[in-house]
């Protein structure tokens, strides 16, 4: 997730290589979870490495332990500061029909500012996981769409990854995007609102599902960025979410809503923000039942968009 600058009283815009997932030893954390939450712990726990070239490994070790086919779509990227860098996102596509619903998140996580590499479990291998699940769970089910999930890499040197994908994507197929990052535990569904006029329609039936679902949903007028915003400044359809606990969802939304006077205390740090880009975005923080939960919530989104796409 990428942030900017907040007010005063927030904080400043912050911070396989082995194959056998099940096979490796279930840690205490572990044990206290569901038999599948115990599978995406240890999953996450496994894309804790020392470079994003490690994680991308690890992932496609996932997805084919998960029967999930995929195709790499690498790009020249990079920044000023990095210099040219190669790029790896990793596409799935699932079912047939005549547009798309795009789910993405990215798998790269944040070099911090002492140079080290953060274990990226809330930012954003818990999202990444969650959307590798909506894709496990529909893979062989009748779509009236095409399901293109797009797990990228350098959104963490400014949406890269989404951006090159995009470029070479066939647009005018796109229904709608689904973008998931910052989802590893909690289950209060944060959302933006600040996608423009085409997403309406998608906030429309995102609320819908809330209330189907009985799920607790904040809406945000200003949401973080993420790479939400490529498909937005591509007039794109597209909503940006993710999970909180409650106390968490509303004090992440005093700190970019609330204005100068927002009840929170001078120099507060919503808990989200302590962890991310922090070296406290930690395997400890990831509550994988919680993921699954929001994965299941997830499925039953896509579907729900892909019913309306179709009419």
């Amino acid at each position: 997730m990428r942030f900017r600058h907040l007010s005063a009283s927030a904080v400043l815009a912050l911070a396989v290589l082995g194959t056998g997932f099940a096979a490796q030893a279930k840690t205490p954390a572990a044990l206290a979870l569901s038999a599948q939450g115990q599978a995406l712990y240890q999953a996450a726990e496994s894309l804790v490495r020392t470079s994003n070239a490690e994680r991308l490994e690890v992932l496609k070790a996932h997805l084919e332990a998960a029967g999930l086919a995929y195709s790499l779509h690498t790009f020249e990227g990079g920044t000023q500061r990095t210099g040219p860098m190669a790029g790896t996102n990793i596409v799935i596509t699932l079912g047939e029909g005549p547009s798309d619903i795009v789910m993405t998140a990215h798998y790269d996580a944040a070099v911090l500012r002492d140079g080290s590499f953060s274990h990226g479990v809330v930012d954003n291998a818990g999202g990444t996981l969650a959307v590798v699940e909506v894709a496990r769970a529909l893979k062989g089910q009748s779509l009236n769409h095409r399901l293109v999930v797009v797990l990228t890499d350098q959104e963490e040197l400014g949406l890269i990854g989404a951006r090159k994908w995009l470029e070479q994507a066939d647009a005018q197929r796109i229904a709608g995007v689904v973008n998931v990052d910052v989802a590893a535990y909690g289950r209060t569904v944060m959302y933006g609102l600040n996608n423009g006029e085409a997403s309406t329609g998608l906030v429309r039936i995102l609320r819908h599902h809330c209330a189907e679902t009985a799920t607790d949903c904040e809406g945000f007028p200003v949401y973080p960025p993420s790479e939400d915003r490529v498909f937005s400044a591509a007039g794109i359809p597209v909503l940006s979410l993710g999970v909180q606990t409650p106390i968490g969802a509303r004090q992440m939304w005093l700190a970019f809503n609330g204005g100068k006077d927002n009840g929170l205390r001078e120099g507060f740090v919503p808990d989200v923000f302590q962890n991310i880009h922090t070296h406290e975005d930690r395997i400890d923080k990831l509550k994988a039942d919680d993921v699954l939960g929001f994965a299941e919530f997830l499925r039953g989104l896509v579907i729900s968009i892909g019913q309306n796409a179709a009419r």
